[in-house]
């Protein structure tokens, strides 16, 4: 699975960090699909109790590479805000409303929280949307992190990792805000229904003005309810172009709410960078 998220269903017991059996299996989004050329590891860890309400997930990466070798990490963001843990370099990350590339090179190694759709706002106490396709250093909004970013990335083990990221977090918990439950809620209408594809469709699911999802979607997730809904029905039509079976494109089109298959494949195009007949065939 590309674009959804899927793990395993047991949470680690409640302030407890989490252990082998909750890593992380699924994809992440990846566009590009080369091999690196040297050492790449990237893995994830479900959220303690304690913290299942604000993260989805934690997530490593580290990596290894000769001199003037590189890697290309190209992928297509869930509407997540994203703090990295990194040497010299810890920074938040919001919505990407396009692809993200990154270049890795030499020898390193991060640490990531995704965290759930809506649930960065009470920390950033400001617009989701004032940091859609930026990042910002993560020392705006936690003044200490550097010091806690030694204290990550000097553990030599993944959950010695994960549990100083927690301790972390669990100490800079802002006041819970309820309207985050509803951004969630809305963007996992869009996720587990595949039949959401007009902003109509979700203001009828969840019985609100049109005006107060765009609010909340503004506010709280960072982007607008009409590109979360796009975002996740592109993801479902990589799902179905890496099946083995290319599907009909106008069908495909029609059941993922576009007009036609030339809107369609515009706008596969612009977010994947490719005709969608291109992407099927890729080894």
């Amino acid at each position: 699975m590309i674009g959804k998220t899927r793990h395993v269903d047991r949470h680690p017991a409640a302030n407890s960090p989490p252990s082998a059996s909750a890593v992380f299996r699924q994809g992440c989004g990846v566009l590009r699909h080369s091999p690196p050329p040297g050492s790449y590891r990237h893995i994830r860890h479900a959220p303690p109790e304690s913290l299942k309400d604000w993260v989805e997930h934690f997530w490593l990466e580290d990596w290894e590479f000769a001199e003037s070798t590189s890697h290309t990490r190209e992928v297509l963001p869930h509407p997540s805000v994203q703090l990295v843990f990194a040497r010299g370099r810890s920074r938040i990350y919001g919505v990407q409303l396009g692809r993200f590339v990154r270049q890795l090179s030499g020898k390193d190694r991060i640490l990531g929280i995704k965290f759930r759709p809506g649930a960065f706002y009470p920390f950033l106490r400001q617009p989701v949307c004032s940091i859609t396709s930026r990042s910002i250093p993560a020392a705006q909004i936690f003044p200490d992190v550097e010091g806690a970013t030694e204290r990550v990335l000097a553990n030599r083990s993944d959950l010695g990792m994960v549990r100083a990221a927690t301790h972390f977090l669990e100490t800079h918990l802002p006041t819970w805000d309820s309207s985050v439950d509803s951004a969630r809620r809305a963007v996992e209408e869009i996720v587990e229904n595949p039949i959401v594809t007009r902003v109509q469709h979700l203001v009828a699911r969840l019985d609100v003005s049109e005006r107060t999802i765009q609010r909340l979607f503004r506010r709280y997730v960072g982007a607008s309810p009409r590109w979360v809904i796009k975002r996740y029905r592109v993801y479902e039509a990589l799902e179905q172009l890496t099946l083995g079976r290319p599907p009909e494109f106008a069908s495909l089109a029609q059941n993922l709410g576009y007009f036609d298959q030339a809107h369609f494949i515009n706008d596969f195009k612009k977010l994947v960078g490719c005709a969608p007949q291109e992407y099927a065939s890729r080894p």
